[in-house]
């Protein structure tokens, strides 16, 4: 219980920080944000099983021609999670998360893609299986994810690491739709974020089996442990990455840090690796402010 409050009270000392940091940097924040969008992009993908680099995606995104052939699919699905990916980050803000909302955000990653189920829930005869769950029933669906939503907003008084897990976990145990699970649920948790006045997450692709091991205590459990400490070292690396560039500090690798200061390479990405000092992954390279 402890440390899970430090981890906490450190999340809130991180905001307060960025919020000191950022003023009168909003076309900072803003560059940040737009060159966050590939990996965004990536990783959600590649969660899903994508075959698309990071360098692919990016090339995909800036309308590059790719050195192979890619499928229709996967030019979808990068091209439309980065729209719906800008679209929170712009929009979030404005509107509360609402049935409507999550239905538009589905139509607008599905769609092209497989335009029959885009931006509907799952209909009577539409069931189906993520490993060795089988989702709830599709009469159940609507009634679930409104009961997760009011119950995001019942929990105003808990930790948002804490709010955003339980949801995530539900949205995905519900799973709503036939297609695009996933990629809807990720994109719903900054949502809520930027919506509450903290800094988008990037679950990464590196970080799989440990995600899917949240989902099989969740289902098993009920418990939200290990999702809570996926989201809050998400949410730190998202602080550390912003502080670096909003404080004018000077960024450099891991290994540069390491040789620099005489200190262990190894010992130093296992430290970043639990945010236990401010380095944070950027294009799948360990990075510190100095």
């Amino acid at each position: 219980m402890a440390k899970t409050l430090n981890v906490y009270n450190k999340i809130n000392s991180l905001r307060e920080r960025y919020y000191k940091a950022s003023v009168g940097k909003e076309a900072l924040i803003k560059l940040v944000l737009e060159a966050e969008v590939a990996e965004q992009v990536y990783n959600s993908n590649a969660i899903e099983n994508s075959t698309l680099s990071l360098e692919e995606t990016e090339k995909i995104l800036l309308q590059i021609d790719l050195d192979r052939f890619v499928s229709e699919r996967e030019l979808f699905e990068a091209k439309n999670l980065a729209r719906v990916v800008e679209y929170t980050d712009k929009r979030a803000k404005e509107q509360e998360l609402s049935l409507e909302v999550i239905l538009l955000l589905h139509k607008m990653l599905i769609g092209n893609i497989r335009d029959e189920v885009a931006g509907r829930l799952r209909n009577e005869h539409e069931f189906v299986r993520v490993g060795s769950h089988i989702a709830p029933n599709p009469k159940e669906v609507k009634d679930r994810l409104l009961k997760a939503l009011s119950e995001y907003q019942a929990m105003s008084h808990e930790s948002i690491v804490k709010r955003i897990a339980k949801l995530h976990l539900a949205f995905e145990h519900t799973h709503p739709f036939v297609d695009g699970n996933g990629r809807i649920g990720r994109v719903i948790n900054n949502y809520q974020l930027i919506r509450e006045g903290y800094v988008p997450i990037n679950i990464k692709f590196i970080d799989r089996s440990k995600y899917y091991e949240a989902f099989t205590e969740y289902d098993t459990k009920g418990s939200t442990a290990v999702m809570e400490a996926i989201v809050a070292k998400a949410l730190t690396n998202s602080y550390h990455k912003r502080l670096a560039y909003l404080e004018g500090k000077k960024i450099i690798t891991l290994i540069e840090y390491a040789k620099t200061n005489k200190l262990s390479h190894s010992n130093l990405i296992n430290k970043a690796a639990r945010q236990t000092i401010e380095a944070f992954l950027e294009k799948g390279v360990w990075k510190i402010g100095v």
